[in-house]
């Protein structure tokens, strides 16, 4: 149990008590009562202890209570590869449904496009965002290409101001006529950004596929007339991430940077980077949920493609792998790489080389990661809420302000009810036109969610305000640029 702090002194009526759920925090899992003033929680207490009038009580019986989720990888009105000015869904639609998912911070990437300087690029982020969200929010940045010197001498200024991690591709992840901007960072480019990271106690995030490889079986394929989509995860393979991903460690292990991988895929990289955190490393690795509970045997269903985000769904044995290192070790947390289409623009591509990736995943994150880790394979609830919501938050810089349910901390809080047990339909959905997780078995779903001590979701009836959600600038803590804390 965490005492009453200090804080609660003076205090002359609460302004949102929660009571009667199963509470986790840092300290355990208990039938503790959390009591809000303002945007901020004052206590975690023990049944009882709180004073007996606020200007609302909710009865979680029956709940498990758990921080706002984090969703550490999302493109948020981002350009459709493929599809010339087309956008995925903005701020506004994305926003509204992780709320109802009970997931309270979204964080998306300001791109600096050749041609554009940092400055520009975060500016384009603010002018989309800045009264559009519902939920809170932070950037990444995302450097394309090879990285010309004044960039990377200005990176300091961006990682100043509150955005502390940037993403680079190892792939142009698509054929060059298909792909736009060039997207592969060189390894010579690589090198000199991962000092540049290290200098800065920053996060680098990386995009690992040999592009070798990629650009080879796309080839490859053509000329063996087998390019339809099902073959994706022969281009996209296991063995590219794990050549990529050995290089970007080794390369980290001559400069001393922390590695975060995103979207692993194949039990190689899981592999790669148990190995790398076993020797002490700041390495961390995020899988998405639709990767854990889908393989490649997915894509030969008609319109199978609405399954894929790259790199690419791998076999039922790197599914099983990615969930044990989900639940046990080796994976610091469960993402989406949210890139919400419609159906339309979803199964338009019909090949390898122009399928559309991504999915509309936000909103289905904690519910899918809750009743398929915690529910069906024994995944704690204080594991659930390192990889939904506490480790982002860690690794990213936005800890202990969120990612955990302590005095002093923002009050982003998700009550999931534990009685919700059935097939989902299109109705519990609320973005796109489709969802590939219509039809999964539910059990267990959020339906309360508080934003910064506004119940914003109440009981699955929607009560947020637009402009609602803030900007929420981050620095890494450097305990976490030293070592696998997370």
């Amino acid at each position: 149990m965490l005492e009453l702090p200090e804080l609660m002194e003076g205090v002359l009526m609460l302004d949102l008590v929660i009571k009667g759920g199963q509470v986790v925090t840092p300290m355990g899992v208990g039938s503790w009562d959390i009591a809000i003033q303002g945007e901020k929680i004052v206590a975690v207490a023990a049944p009882g202890a709180l004073p007996d009038e606020a200007g609302r009580v909710i009865d979680a019986t029956g709940m498990v209570v758990v921080p706002g989720g984090i969703e550490p990888h999302a493109h948020i009105s981002a350009p459709i590869m493929g599809h010339g000015d087309l956008k995925t869904a903005p701020p506004e639609e994305v926003s509204r449904a992780a709320l109802f998912g009970g997931t309270t911070t979204l964080m998306d990437f300001a791109i600096q496009y050749p041609g554009i300087d940092i400055p520009q690029a975060i500016q384009e982020r603010t002018d989309t965002w800045l009264g559009k969200s519902y939920a809170d929010y932070a950037h990444h940045l995302m450097l394309l290409g090879a990285i010309p010197p004044e960039i990377l001498g200005s990176l300091h200024e961006a990682v100043e101001d509150g955005h502390s991690s940037i993403k680079i591709f190892t792939t142009n992840i698509r054929p060059p006529a298909t792909t736009g901007e060039p997207r592969m960072v060189g390894t010579g480019h690589l090198h000199d950004l991962m000092e540049e990271i290290q200098r800065m106690n920053a996060m680098l995030l990386v995009h690992s596929e040999d592009d070798d490889m990629v650009q080879h079986m796309y080839q490859k394929l053509a000329r063996e007339e087998r390019t339809e989509w099902h073959n994706m995860h022969l281009v996209h393979s296991a063995e590219s991430e794990d050549v990529s991903f050995r290089r970007v460690l080794r390369v980290s292990e001559w400069t001393g940077a922390p590695v975060y991988f995103v979207h692993v895929s194949a039990t190689q990289g899981l592999q790669n980077i148990l190995e790398a955190r076993a020797d002490g490393r700041p390495v961390y690795g995020e899988t998405l949920h639709n990767y854990c509970c889908f393989g490649s045997e997915n894509y030969k269903e008609e319109n199978g493609m609405k399954y894929h985000t790259y790199p690419s769904l791998k076999s039922e044995a790197d599914r099983q792998s990615l969930w044990d290192g989900i639940i046990n070790n080796g994976l610091s947390t469960m993402a989406t790489d949210e890139y919400c289409t419609s159906w339309e623009t979803k199964i338009s591509g019909r090949t390898v080389a122009d399928v559309t990736g991504g999915h509309n995943g936000a909103e289905s994150r904690m519910g899918v990661t809750y009743s398929e880790g915690v529910s069906r394979r024994g995944m704690s609830l204080q594991r659930f809420v390192d990889v939904s919501s506490a480790n982002a938050a860690k690794i990213m810089g936005l800890y202990p302000r969120k990612g955990v349910l302590a005095p002093g901390s923002d009050a982003d809080i998700t009550l999931i009810d534990t009685n919700f047990k059935r097939k989902l339909t299109m109705d519990d959905f609320h973005i796109s036109d489709y969802s590939i997780w219509e039809g999964f078995e539910a059990d267990g779903w959020p339906v309360t969610t508080v934003l910064r001590g506004n119940v914003v979701v109440d009981n699955r009836e929607f009560k947020g305000t637009l402009g609602e959600g803030k900007f929420i600038p981050r620095k890494v803590d450097a305990l976490v640029t030293n070592r696998p804390v997370a």
